[in-house]
C-alpha cells in the first residue's frame, strides 16, 4: 500500500544556497561577483523573498558545479509547499467560519453535551447532523420560533436555545406511539390524572395515562437561558405536553402539568412555552392558571382552610388538609408559598423531588 508522505518542513532554496557558500567559504558578495548579479539579489534569494528563475538556476549551476535542475526543483518543491500551507490555512479559515455560524444559530455546546448530536471534528458531519436534527436540507431552513412565551422582563431567554429545545421535544414525541386524541375524553379523565397527586410515587403512572388519552408526554431538561418549565403544542392532531423539571419539586411538577393540560382542555390552539416565574400574562395564560389551580385545590375549601388556620400553618395542619383533599402536602405548601402565606424557606421537607420517579422518562 502506497502513501503520499508530506514533509513537515521543506527547506528554502536560499537555505541550501547559504550552506553551499559556507562550505566554500564564500560571501554573498563573492557569489554576486562570480555570476554578475547584484548582492541584493543573492541576499533576497537566501532570505526567500526572491525566487530562483531558470536563468539564475543556470548561473548557480555553473558557479557551484551543480545542475540547473537541482535549483529549479528546490524552488518548485518549496513553492508547492507554500501553496499547500496556504490552502490548508484557507480550509481552516472556512471551517472556523462555518463553525462560527453553527454556534451563532444554535447552542452547540449544550446540544453536543446532551447527546442530541455527536461530537465530531468534521464540519461537514456536524452540519449534516444539525440538518438531520431539524429534518431540513440546509442550515438556511432552521425554523423560527412561533410560539407564545411567558417570560419575565428581567430574563430574556435566547431564541436559539428555545428552538433547539422545542425541536428535541418534537423529535422524542414523534417516536411515541399513542392513541387518537379526543378533547372531551381528556377533560373527563382529569380526576383520574389528579388521583395520582396524593402520593409522589404515583406520578410514574402519568406518561401511560396521557398516552392512552392521545397526549404525548415528554420530559426534556431546559437549556441554559431558556428558563422553561413546560410547553404545550400540537404534533399533527395530537397534543404534546413537555416538562423540564427545572424546579424539581412536587408542587412545581403538578402545577406545570395541570397548566399545560388546561391549555389543551380549554381548547387553546396556540403553542405555548411557559416560564412559571413570568410576570407578564395574557388572557389564555391567566385562564390556564386559574383552571390548574382549581383542579389541584378546591377554591372554596382552600379559602376555608386559610380562615380556619388564622394564617398560621403548621406541618400537621397542612398534612391534614392535604389528606382531606387527596393531595400530597407539598402541593398545598407550594400554593401557600405562592400566595405568600408561608415563607419559601419553611417546611421545605414537604417539597419532595420528582425526578427519581422519572428515570426512564427524562431525556438524558
Amino acid at each position: 500500500m502506497s502513501q503520499n508522505l508530506t514533509p513537515a518542513r521543506v527547506p528554502t532554496p536560499g537555505k541550501i544556497l547559504s550552506r553551499e557558500l559556507e562550505a566554500r567559504g564564500w560571501t554573498q558578495k563573492d557569489l554576486a561577483e562570480i555570476i554578475g548579479r547584484p548582492v541584493q539579489t543573492i541576499n533576497e534569494i537566501i532570505r526567500g523573498t526572491k525566487q530562483i528563475t531558470p536563468e539564475t538556476a543556470i548561473e548557480l549551476s555553473q558557479a557551484l558545479g551543480t545542475s540547473a535542475e537541482f535549483w529549479t526543483n528546490l524552488e518548485a518543491k518549496y513553492r508547492l509547499h507554500l501553496a499547500g500551507k496556504e490552502k490548508k490555512q484557507e480550509e481552516k479559515e472556512q471551517t472556523i467560519t462555518r463553525k462560527s455560524q453553527l454556534y451563532t444559530i444554535l447552542p452547540m455546546s449544550e446540544i453536543i453535551k446532551n447527546g442530541w448530536i455527536k461530537k465530531t471534528d468534521s464540519i461537514d458531519s456536524l452540519e449534516q447532523q444539525i440538518c438531520n436534527f431539524f429534518s431540513i436540507h440546509s442550515l438556511d431552513e432552521i425554523p423560527k420560533l412561533s410560539v407564545n412565551f411567558r417570560s419575565s422582563e428581567h430574563r430574556r431567554p435566547e431564541d436559539i436555545s428555545r428552538i433547539a429545545w422545542v425541536q428535541r421535544v418534537e423529535n422524542l414525541a414523534k417516536q411515541q406511539k399513542i392513541t387518537s386524541f379526543n378533547r372531551t375524553k381528556l377533560e373527563n379523565a382529569i380526576p383520574e390524572i389528579l388521583a395520582c397527586a396524593e402520593k409522589v410515587e404515583n406520578i410514574v403512572l402519568i406518561p401511560k395515562l396521557l398516552g392512552d388519552l392521545g397526549v404525548h408526554f415528554v420530559i426534556v431538561p431546559h437549556l441554559s437561558k431558556t428558563y422553561l418549565d413546560g410547553a404545550a403544542f400540537y404534533l399533527e392532531n395530537n397534543p404534546v405536553i413537555a416538562l423540564t423539571l427545572r424546579y424539581d419539586r412536587i408542587d412545581s411538577f403538578w402545577f406545570t402539568l395541570m397548566h399545560e393540560l388546561a391549555h389543551i382542555v380549554l381548547g387553546h390552539k396556540g403553542s405555548y412555552l411557559d416560564n412559571l416565574d413570568a410576570l407578564e400574562e395574557n388572557e389564555e395564560e391567566i385562564e390556564a392558571n386559574q383552571k390548574a389551580a382549581e383542579w389541584l385545590i378546591h377554591p372554596q375549601l382552600y379559602k376555608d382552610f386559610i380562615i380556619m388556620s388564622k394564617k398560621v400553618f403548621s406541618r400537621k395542619g397542612i398534612e391534614e388538609f392535604a389528606q382531606a383533599q387527596s393531595r400530597h402536602p407539598g402541593i398545598i405548601l407550594g400554593r401557600l408559598q405562592y400566595d405568600k402565606l408561608v415563607p419559601h424557606k419553611n417546611l421545605r421537607v414537604l417539597l419532595v423531588k420528582v425526578s427519581p420517579f422519572f428515570q426512564n422518562s427524562i431525556d438524558n
